[in-house]
């Protein structure tokens, strides 16, 4: 099968960070699905891993994790799924990427596509959703209110997919206030059309914007980024007793500075259940399902932003390098092959 991947860990800018390449197709046992990809989304992830992760000598790492494709074998222990089901999912850290023609998922923390997106559309959604949803209503437990505190969430890096989707998922499922960080005009409005109550700048403090908005301490801070070069400023500007959550890895977190005002600190790994094969797998795909439903009837809508092209080595470079630089805006899909 087709695929793209990297044998050498490194920047984007060598030849063969990223190259085209042909693997055997994948055989799926026990919960599999055989997935034949439609089209797949970028992330950190990709690039974070491309960097930083070398591949064991003579192999190759085919990363992308975000999916929509039609199943086309299943394995013995598969229930729910059947043969020629259209299918969208994050896929699992220890196994190959979505950037293949072919690819295996456990079926558990996969869904049915929503029926009213395109492939395009639905595979900028999995890994987003999951790392917003669990944030918010698993790790921050949003709808338990925080004693004394404003009845809002802050979202830093409101405009990236991660923030793009809790945006919609707050608004959707709670009547919390919605406060979003961005720093250029286009990337304000995009939090706006998604919903966000308020957007405040993040090249600047913080906690003066906050406090000019005149609706309290928000008992809520989601950082999809800057966990450390913003630490200070949230804990000036969050409620006592508030909760705390962040996905970026600093090599190192002081956690001192919110002790005085008992802020608890929730982390948040989109890839946990499939990679410590938890009892609970089975709530991503049902978290899944339940976004699908919110697109069907019109509660939230796709972040994709940009497709690509097709799936090639030149095209998810491209894709690679606009991430990187910080300046994307929802989400980067690749089509087919």
């Amino acid at each position: 099968m087709k695929a793209v991947g990297y044998s050498k860990n490194g920047p984007i800018d060598r030849d063969d960070a990223l190259i085209d390449i042909t693997l055997p197709k994948p055989v799926p046992t026990d919960h599999d699905l055989l997935v034949e990809i439609s089209a797949t989304a970028v992330n950190p992830i990709d690039y974070e891993i491309r960097r930083n992760a070398a591949p064991a000598d003579g192999e190759f790492r085919v990363l992308g994790w975000d999916a929509v494709g039609i199943v086309v074998e299943k394995g013995g222990l598969v229930e729910g799924f059947e043969i020629g089901d259209r299918v969208y999912y994050c896929g699992a850290l220890r196994r190959q990427g979505t950037n293949a023609e072919f690819n295996l998922v456990d079926a558990r923390i996969a869904a049915r596509a929503p029926a009213s997106l395109s492939d395009a559309e639905a595979a900028a959604l999995p890994l987003t959703s999951l790392t917003a949803w669990e944030m918010l209503f698993e790790r921050l437990d949003v709808t338990r209110p925080v004693p004394g505190a404003a009845a809002a969430v802050l979202i830093i890096g409101g405009a990236g997919g991660v923030g793009s989707m809790a945006i919609q998922l707050l608004r959707a499922q709670t009547d919390l206030t919605v406060i979003a960080t961005a720093s250029r005009r286009e990337t304000s409005e995009w939090c706006f059309s998604l919903g966000a109550h308020h957007v405040v700048d993040h090249s600047q403090p913080l906690a003066p914007q906050i406090e000019a908005l005149g609706i309290g301490a928000p008992g809520f801070v989601f950082a999809t980024a800057g966990s450390i070069e913003y630490r200070e400023d949230i804990v000036k500007l969050m409620s006592p007793q508030g909760r705390y959550g962040y996905i970026d890895s600093p090599a190192v977190f002081d956690a001192n500075p919110f002790k005085w005002k008992c802020i608890s600190i929730h982390l948040e790994a989109v890839f946990m259940r499939s990679l410590m094969q938890t009892v609970d797998m089975g709530v991503q795909g049902d978290i899944l399902r339940q976004v699908a439903e919110l697109i069907g009837t019109g509660k939230i809508r796709t972040t994709l932003t940009e497709t690509f092209g097709t799936i090639n080595a030149a095209n998810l470079k491209r894709a690679h390098q606009l991430l990187e630089s910080g300046r994307a805006r929802g989400k980067i899909v690749l089509e087919g092959f």
